[in-house]
């Protein structure tokens, strides 16, 4: 659904982006990582056919960026960090503007207004200016808007930047509901829990294309005990619904098939073979270990030069 082959922009003398290959596939969710002012920004604009790329090629839906970019825009819906709504205007009156710009017919428009302000819990809102509103409030209305012409590709730059908890939670779930719904997703963010969780692969650029990896959705139960772990392989390997065991100096890593059913058995198990418990938690994700090792934990890229 995606694919971009060398693909880099520069603004005057400055490389935003350079070289870049990637790709997705129909219905996939992928991630583009890296730091601020990496070129993920810069990146989703080009495939979106926002700004003409200096150097490579890239189609988003069979299409060609450059060529066939007024169809482009017509197929992908864009959430960008700052919603740009009209504060002035209630949730309603602000996606009517924009299902216009999209040419959707009025009795179409409202249908998809109306369910999607039902979807995201705004119903209630759909008459107050949005002005008032809360950020999460406001990308909830951002992230309608994108979805309203119902797009076969979604780009989402950073969309849970600067919300609470909550909001983020509540983001994050609408777009793992549209993954689920068999759109490609790609997702700018340079927040890893995010990534791992919503994404099943990702790319992590600065400048350039750093890295490439497959996630595993669910990371192993990470069981920390005093002493050698090695000695308690066979105790947790031995525990239904235990999948695999790994022993790494006084940590066992677990890959279990449910949590809950198996952790109260785990903990039981270890104790009653001897074990000394210090810390019952999750392995970090692959997408952190390939992130740092690739980037550096202070934004110093490995292995080559930052742009």
């Amino acid at each position: 659904m995606i694919r971009a082959r060398g693909l880099g922009k520069r603004f005057g003398s400055r490389v935003a982006i350079a070289d870049l290959d990637l790709q997705a596939g129909d219905g996939e969710v992928v991630g583009l990582l890296g730091p601020n002012g990496a070129g993920k920004t810069t990146t989703v604009r080009m495939l979106g056919g926002l700004i003409a790329p200096s150097e490579g090629d890239a189609e988003v839906g069979g299409l060609r960026v450059g060529r066939d970019n007024d169809r482009i825009r017509a197929r992908v819906g864009f959430l960008t960090e700052t919603p740009g709504l009209y504060d002035h205007l209630t949730p309603v009156e602000n996606l009517a503007y924009f299902a216009a710009l999209h040419g959707l017919a009025a009795s179409r428009a409202r249908a998809r207004i109306d369910a999607l302000l039902g979807d995201f819990g705004l119903s209630d809102r759909s008459g107050d200016r949005v002005g008032g509103f809360s950020k999460g409030m406001r990308q909830k209305v951002a992230l309608a808007r994108a979805l309203l012409h119902e797009p076969e590709v979604l780009f989402l730059d950073e969309p849970t930047s600067g919300l609470d908890p909550e909001a983020a939670r509540s983001v994050r779930a609408l777009v793992a509901t549209e993954a689920g719904k068999g759109r490609t997703i790609l997702l700018c963010t340079h927040n890893l829990d995010e990534a791992a969780r919503l994404c099943r692969r990702v790319f992590v650029i600065r400048g350039r294309l750093l890295g490439c990896a497959e996630l595993d959705q669910r990371p192993p139960t990470l069981v920390r005990l005093e002493g050698d772990a090695s000695a308690f392989v066979a105790t947790a390997q031995g525990v239904a619904g235990v999948l695999a065991v790994r022993a790494d100096g006084g940590r066992l890593e677990v890959e279990v098939a449910s949590e809950e059913r198996v952790h109260p058995a785990l903990m039981a198990a270890l104790v009653g073979a001897g074990a000394r418990i210090l810390e019952l938690g999750r392995a970090s994700p692959r997408v952190e270990e390939l992130y740092f090792r690739l980037v550096g934990p202070g934004g110093e890229t490995v292995g080559g030069d930052q742009r």
